[in-house]
Parts: C-alpha cells; structure tokens; sequence
C-alpha cells in the first residue's frame, strides 16, 4: 500500500482562485480589503512568515497594511499600533506576528485585537463561538485540516480521529471542530499527550491521525492503523530542514498522508485568506 498525497498546494491553490474572485467582487462595489499585520523584534522565521502572509495577500488582490516594531518596543507600542488597525475601515483582519519579545504578555495583546478582526480565529470570544457552534472566524490550521481531508474525500462522519496534541493552536481547537456535527467533521475524537500512558495503543485505533506534537518522526508506521490518514500538523527544523511530526515510511502503511512540505501549510495560509476576505464581507 502507498498513501494518497494529501495535496494541501493544490487544494489551496484552488482555494486562492475563491477568495481572489470574492475580493474582486468587493473591489467592484468601491470596498478595499486589507490584512493588517504587526512584526515585533528580529526573529528570522517570523519575518519570513510574515512576508509570506504579503505574498499570499498579493496574489488575491488583498492589499497589506504591516507595521513592524523593534526589539526595544514596549507592550503599549504594540497594543497602540493593534488600535491604530482595530480603527482602521479598510482592514479586514489583523495578524500578530508570535511569539513575542520576552516580557510582553501575549494573552493582553491579543485581547487588544477586535475580535471581528482576528484572523487566526483564536480571540476567547471567537474560541466562544467555536464551542456554541456559532457563525465566526475558525482558527486557521484546524480549519486547513478538515477541508485537506474533505477535498480528498477522507471518510471523517463517524470515523475515529486520534489528535496528538492539545495545543491553543491546533490541537485544542481541532478536537472541538472535528467533534462536531457538520459538514466534513462529526467524529469520535481522542486526544492523547505526553501525559498519556501507552499513547501508542490509542494511535493505532486511529481512523485518521492528526499530529501536532512538533517532534520529528514521532508517528512510526507500526503505530498506524492500516489505511488511516495521517496529517502532520506539527513540525520542527533540523538544522535548515524543515521537519514532519510523521516518519517518512507512513507512507507505505496509510491510505492518505500529507506530504513533509506542502501538506498542511498552505492549507494554513489559505485559511488566513479565508478569514480575512469572509470578515471584509461581514462588514456590508
């Protein structure tokens, strides 16, 4: 057996030709769409990640507003400059670059973003609505998953889904989505951790496996169901090579298995998009 690619390049690329035609609908109504993004100090990867986020925005027609602070910038000069965008009729979304400098207290700072604005989904009053079940921005990489899986038709109503991980980012909120009953979700869901004895048992009940843990190699194949799908959502570098929470011979153990680059990241940044042109809509 060898795993379907789950092509997250692909589906979200079809995904940008959307969104590129909804802003194209807005910029004909006289309406300008804008992520607004805020960079503090000089991380490297945050940088490239953000320049990213410019680079997606172009090629749909969103424009950019980024603001980008130093290493000596006070925690009011970033909740200033979040107020300045908060103001601002022409963006859409806001994007708070992370992590932050050592000192600065993410939890105020993301709470200074108004919530119709945060685009990644994970404002506690969006988090709220995410449990109600209400209509609301989704965070960004969990959202990603569940249509990586729908586009590639992964069976999921019913299905047996083991998150490993129980991160604010992915695996929390994933958990929550995927248990619930809509379309491309309404699953059993598990959640394992460190804290969790004999992790690999539970793994292997997995219909699908989704791993956010950031620990390279983590799921082997004798830890795979045979022909479960397996979404690496975590990664972490090894010296300039990015790495997969899932051990390159998955892949000849699952049915469907995202690739080391190019499975769920761009399924990341698509989902960014998605916010940011869907919160331009809700305006009017």
């Amino acid at each position: 057996m060898t795993a379907i690619v789950l092509d997250g390049n692909k589906v979200a690329a079809r995904m940008k030709m959307e969104i590129a035609d909804r802003v194209a609908r807005l910029q004909a109504m006289g309406r300008h769409v804008a992520l607004g993004t805020i960079l503090v100090g000089d991380d490297g990867p945050s940088a490239k990640y953000v320049a990213m986020k410019h680079a997606d925005c172009d090629e749909v027609g969103i424009a950019s507003r980024h603001v980008s602070l130093g290493v000596d910038a006070t925690q009011a000069d970033v909740i200033a400059a979040i107020q300045t965008m908060n103001d601002d009729p022409e963006v859409a979304s806001i994007l708070v670059q992370l992590p932050l400098p050592h000192g600065m207290n993410e939890e105020q700072v993301l709470l200074a973003v108004d919530p119709a604005k945060d685009v990644d989904g994970l404002h506690p009053i969006n988090l709220g609505k995410l449990v109600m079940g209400a209509p609301g921005p989704l965070p960004c990489t969990p959202a990603g998953i569940v249509e990586l899986l729908a586009s590639h038709k992964v069976p999921v109503d019913g299905r047996h889904v083991v998150i490993i991980g129980r991160g604010l980012t992915i695996g929390r909120p994933l958990s929550l989505l995927l248990a619930m009953k809509r379309a491309g979700c309404n699953a059993a869901v598990s959640v394992v951790h460190t804290g969790v004895a004999d992790m690999a048992s539970i793994i292997r009940q997995g219909d699908i496996v989704v791993s956010a843990a950031g620990v390279a190699g983590l799921l082997t194949p004798e830890m795979i169901k045979p022909g479960a799908a397996v979404v690496g959502a975590g990664t972490s570098w090894e010296g300039k090579r990015l790495m997969s929470d899932v051990d390159d011979a998955v892949i000849d153990v699952a049915g469907w298995m995202t690739p080391r680059i190019g499975g769920v990241g761009p399924m990341t940044r698509a989902m960014l998009l998605k916010n940011c042109i869907a919160a331009a809509e809700r305006v009017g």
